[in-house]
């Protein structure tokens, strides 16, 4: 499968919002409209330099993957570092190499900006895509707690 790895644009909302919302689906979850159109408006805003967003294409135009990422500041390095908060694939395009893509391509953003310490979550089911980020990343003790 031929894909294109490029940042988040304008005429990808449609598209972007149907992916996002399969990602939040696998993680039983939703959010209002308004939280798809503030989301995607800073992902796009200039303005908003902490937020960013990488997606997936093919040839035909149909975008089969989306990461979105978070630059933030950290008590332990001068440097920022980079959360990757969200990263998905549609079903057909998994097993294909795009996950590892979407993945490099924030590893390669975090390093041109300064912030080489990449980091994000998963849920502990999440078999598939483990075995993918046992190869990209390493494996951290760290347990989640949330209010």
């Amino acid at each position: 499968m031929t894909v294109t790895i490029r940042p988040l644009a304008a005429p990808d909302e449609t598209q972007w919002r149907g992916l996002w919302a399969a990602y939040l689906a696998f993680y039983d979850t939703t959010v209002p409209d308004e939280v798809y159109e503030t989301t995607f408006l800073r992902l796009l805003d200039p303005g908003c330099p902490v937020q960013h967003a990488f997606v997936a294409e093919v040839p035909a135009g149909q975008l089969v993957g989306l990461v979105h990422m978070i630059a933030h500041p950290h008590n332990w390095r001068i440097e920022d570092v980079v959360y990757l908060q969200d990263l998905f694939v549609a079903p057909e395009a998994r097993g294909t190499g795009v996950g590892r893509a979407l993945i490099e391509a924030v590893y390669a953003a975090a390093d041109a900006n300064g912030t080489p310490s990449v980091y994000w979550l998963t849920q502990d089911f999440n078999a598939e895509a483990r075995r993918l980020y046992d190869r990209v990343a390493t494996l951290t003790p760290f347990i989640k707690y949330q209010r």
